[in-house]
Order: structure tokens, then C-alpha cells, then sequence
């Protein structure tokens, strides 16, 4: 803007001094000519008296440096001329100054010379004897005086120019300076020209509207940022060219990508193969999903495209942690075998026996020991289906009636049905902590401790020990079943506690378990908002741990 101005103001000063030079050169080149034009006459009139006087001998003394004289008779014959021989010169008659000098007694004329850079002044006056006298004068035309002043010109345009410049460079900013200081984040508040004003005004408007909007855009951002960043899902925005426009938490952490990853090609970021085929999939035929396992978790990737009239702008991507929902499917998928096979089992056994007995293919005394299988497995198979049952109900989550019940009590009992398995490998219970007590499902708690104590007896030494210890703190009861028996391998405790699991599956089916009871007693302490946990040392016992959080 400051050149802008600086140009506008130096070639108005240009042109001014241009234009007043014109003018000034016409003024004084038409002021001069009319007092050479005076001056003419002036000389013509003494001229004129004297030759009255002395005649021809007073026009051949006088010098003739910038005039020219003309005597000339009443019939147009030269007498005498200053510059030429006036023999030999021709009839003055028809000459204009000299027409109107017979006629009016004075005349005067003015002839361009052929140059065109010179004309000629000529004033006649005739005498008391009918002669006429002429004098004529060479002015030089304003295209000449030009010339002839160019390099006064030249110097007085160079100065002008060059004071312009200076003056141009500092008006200019002066002239901006105000204009540059003005403060458009407060335009009212601003000390300039009065022009502005309304300028500045409708700045200040749109200053408030821009920020109205950018207070919105940015209340919208926050909103989506927290939104995006308290989601347990990941979520990534990919431009057209697959460079990452946003990224939450969620996202950074199932990919692995470092916290300054907007503006990064995805590529860089997930360098999965299958992962990225799927991206481009998506982006050619608008959605695509995967399962992917990373780092001992299962998610699954949905990606979508994202259309704008017609044009791909980019893609969305959501990555779900599907691992409970796979281990969910795997353990149904387990849970069906498993059932089928033990339920297979027992009623294999119960017709393999009841059709001998049928056919008579059993001896006499060996039919209540057949007899005796058929029950035993039928028991087998009635206590498989009620643990199936039980599952069911705990997997279906449905409300059981709770009450104050008496941790040390239902402990007591377990003791007491257990007596008689317990005594044949001299087993001894312990109860340590009597006075708790918790609101739950009885049924639940009975058998959460039977299940633990069953197995504590089941898979412990001849003459061990089975410690329960029951405590509590201000916010939570804890119990714990210890045995001193055989203790579980550390590559089968993560997994003690699914369905049908077993560690040694033989001795499981002598001893008559369902694999059901520790998955029991782990649904069971869910129900009530507990804990389970394990701690096992191969040869010399077992301790599980599990916590109830006080009701309030």
C-alpha cells in the first residue's frame, strides 16, 4: 500500500511540475513577445522621425544587429533595405503591414519562416511624404525557446523529481502509518482517520461474528475431543491420502502410535499388512472389517469411507476390544463339547449296564455291583445337570433373595457334609474368624465354600489340612481356603477357573468332580461384586483368596 501511494503522489507531483512548467513557459514566451512587440514600435517611431529629417543618410548610418529596416515608396519600390540590395528586391505593395500603413497610416503583420522554428514581426508607419518605413524582428517560435532552455529544463525537472521522491517517500508513510498501527482484533478502539471509521466498524462486526464462530467451533472441538477420549473404543479420522486428521487415546494404545500422530501417514503408524489392505478395501468399496490379535487381545477394525458430493474425503476407523466377546464364543463353543462328552459319558455307562442287565448277561452276584455303577453314574449325571443349571442361572445374571447370612456358620456346615470324605484321607478342618458376616444368596455362599473345600479335600495329602480364615477391614471381607496338598502347576492356574478345565483329568473323573465347581465358585463371587484369585505351590498347597466389598 505505502508503494501505491508513494507512486500515486510522485507522479502527481510529476505531472504538476510538468504542467506548470508548460503553463509558465507560455506566460512568459507571450509576455516577452508583446513587449518586443512595443519595443518594435517604439524603435520604428524614432527611426520614422529621424528619417523625416535626415533622410536615407541617417538609414545607412545606423546598425543593424537585431532589426531589419525597410524604406519603401508609395508605389511599392524598395528605397532601401538593411539586409538586401534593394535593386534587386520586388514589389512590397501587396505585403499585408504595408497595405494597412497606405491605408491606415500603420500596419503590422507576423510570417512564419519556413523552418517553422522562427517568425517575423513586422510594423510599417508611413511618413508625410506617402513613403512608407518598415521595421521587422526575428522572434523565435516557444518550440525553440523550449530547445534552447532544455538543459535548464533538464536540471530543474532533475531537482523537482528528486525533492518529489523525498516528499512522495515520506507523505506515503506518513500517510500509512496510522493505517499500519491500527489494531483489527479492536478496531473501534483505534485513533485514525475519520474516513475509517464506518470501515472499521464493520470490522468490529465481523470480528464479533468470526469469533461467535470460532468460540462454537471450538466449544464443538472440545466436545468431540472429550467425547472421543473418554471412549474405550479407538477411533482414527484418515484423510483422502490417508494421513491421520485425528486420534484418541484408545486408538494410540491398541495401535501403539506415539502421542504426536495427527498428521502422519497411517502407514507409519499401523504397519500391519492386513490392517492396512483393509483401509484400502474400505476406501474402494466404502466399508470394510477385520479381526485382528495384538498383544494377547482381539479387536476388531470397522472402516468406512467418507463421501463428500460424490468425492472420497477420507475414512473412519473404530477398533473395538472384542477379546471377552472371542474368549466368550470360544468358551461357548467349549462348553457345548464338554457337555456333550460328559453327559456322554455317565449315560454310556448307565445303558452299557442296564442292557446287560437287560439280556441277562450278569451273573447273580454281580447284580448290585452293576446296579451300584447305574447309580453311582446316575448321581454323576444328576449332580453334572444341576451344576449346568446353576451356571445357567448365574450366567443369566437373574435376581436371587439376599440376606444377612453368617460366613462362619455356612463354613460349619460344609465341614459337616464334608466330615465323611474328609475322614477317609484324615483330612482336619480349620475355621479361623467366626463373627463375619455379608448379604448375599445363601445357597450361592454354600456353595462357593463346599466347591473349595471339596477340592481342597479331593487333591490333598493323606493327613493334611484344610484352613479357612475369614476376616474383614473397613471396606471389604476377605476369606481364604488353604489346603496343604498337591498344589496346582503354574501353567494351568490362569485357567483353574473355566468350565470342564482340569488339571489332572483322570483323577478328576475318579474322584467324581463335574469340572464345573470352580467355575461356580467364580460366577458365584461375581454375583457379588467379589474377587477370586489363586495362589498354588506344586507340592505343598493351595490358597484362594476371594473378596466381598462391604454393602453399605
Amino acid at each position: 500500500m505505502t508503494s501505491k501511494i508513494f507512486r500515486a503522489i510522485f507522479l502527481a507531483s510529476v505531472v504538476t511540475l510538468c504542467a506548470a512548467l508548460f503553463v509558465i513557459t507560455g506566460f512568459f514566451y507571450n509576455y516577452f513577445s508583446g513587449i518586443q512587440l512595443n519595443q518594435l514600435k517604439d524603435e520604428l517611431n524614432l527611426v520614422s522621425a529621424a528619417t523625416e529629417q535626415s533622410g536615407i543618410n541617417y538609414l545607412e548610418k545606423l546598425s543593424y544587429e537585431n532589426y531589419r529596416i525597410t524604406w519603401i515608396n508609395s508605389k511599392g519600390e524598395v528605397l532601401f533595405d538593411s539586409d538586401a540590395e534593394s535593386e534587386y528586391m520586388e514589389n512590397h505593395l501587396d505585403r499585408e503591414e504595408i497595405s494597412e500603413a497606405v491605408e491606415n497610416g500603420s500596419g503590422n503583420s507576423v510570417r512564419r519562416s519556413s523552418t517553422l522554428s522562427k517568425k517575423n514581426l513586422y510594423e510599417a508607419v508611413r511618413l508625410s511624404d506617402g513613403t512608407i518605413l518598415r521595421m521587422s524582428v526575428t522572434r523565435t517560435s516557444i518550440i525553440a525557446v523550449v530547445i534552447g532552455m532544455l538543459w535548464p529544463l533538464i536540471v530543474v525537472i532533475f531537482i523537482s523529481v528528486i525533492i518529489s521522491a523525498i516528499l512522495a517517500h515520506k507523505m506515503s508513510k506518513r500517510i500509512t502509518k496510522p493505517l499500519n498501527n491500527i489494531d483489527l482484533d479492536y478496531p473501534l478502539d483505534n485513533n485514525t482517520y475519520d474516513e475509517l471509521a464506518p470501515l472499521l466498524n464493520r470490522i468490529h462486526q465481523q470480528n464479533r461474528r468470526i469469533n461467535s464462530k470460532i468460540n462454537e467451533l471450538k466449544q464443538k472441538t472440545d466436545e468431540f475431543a472429550l467425547i472421543t477420549e473418554s471412549m474405550k473404543e479407538g477411533l482414527v479420522l484418515l484423510d483422502s491420502n490417508k494421513r491421520i486428521l485425528s486420534i484418541n487415546p484408545a486408538a494410540k494404545n491398541i495401535l501403539g502410535a506415539e502421542q504426536k500422530s495427527v498428521g502422519e501417514d497411517f502407514l507409519k503408524i499401523e504397519s500391519r499388512t492386513d490392517i492396512n489392505i483393509a483401509v484400502e478395501r474400505a476406501f474402494g468399496i466404502g466399508h470394510c472389517e477385520i479381526r485382528v490379535r495384538k498383544r494377547e487381545f482381539e479387536y476388531q477394525f470397522d472402516i468406512s469411507r467418507i463421501e463428500n458430493n460424490g468425492k472420497t474425503v477420507g475414512a473412519v476407523l473404530l477398533a473395538f476390544d472384542v477379546t471377552e466377546q472371542a474368549n466368550s464364543e470360544r468358551m461357548r463353543r467349549e462348553f457345548s463339547a464338554n457337555v456333550s462328552h460328559e453327559l456322554k459319558t455317565p449315560l454310556q455307562t448307565i445303558m452299557g449296564s442296564a442292557e446287560l442287565l437287560e439280556n441277562g448277561l450278569v451273573k447273580q452276584d454281580d447284580i448290585s455291583r452293576f446296579v451300584g455303577h447305574i447309580g453311582k453314574e446316575a448321581g454323576r449325571l444328576l449332580s453334572l445337570v444341576e451344576d449346568i443349571i446353576r451356571l445357567s442361572q448365574l450366567d443369566e445374571d437373574g435376581q436371587m433373595p439376599k440376606e444377612d447370612i453368617s460366613l462362619g456358620e455356612i463354613v460349619r456346615e460344609v465341614f459337616d457334609v464334608l466330615s465323611k470324605s474328609s475322614a477317609e484321607k484324615n483330612i482336619a478342618f480349620n475355621l479361623v474368624g467366626d463373627n463375619v458376616s455379608i448379604l448375599g444368596v445363601r445357597q450361592l455362599f454354600f456353595e462357593i465354600f463346599y466347591n473349595l473345600c471339596d477340592n481342597a479335600v479331593k487333591y490333598n495329602k493323606e493327613k493334611g489340612s484344610v484352613t479357612v480364615d475369614l476376616c474383614e477391614t473397613a471396606s471389604e471381607i476377605i476369606c481364604r481356603i488353604s489346603d496343604n496338598g498337591i498344589g496346582i502347576p503354574p501353567e494351568h492356574q490362569p485357567r483353574i477357573f473355566e468350565r470342564f478345565y482340569r488339571v489332572d483329568k483322570s483323577h478328576s473323573r475318579k474322584s467324581g468332580g463335574t469340572g464345573l465347581g470352580l467355575s461356580i465358585v467364580k460366577h458365584a463371587v461375581v454375583y457379588h461384586n467379589g474377587t477370586v484369585s489363586l495362589e498354588s505351590i506344586v507340592g505343598k498347597g493351595t490358597t484362594v483368596i476371594l473378596k466381598f466389598p462391604k454393602q453399605q
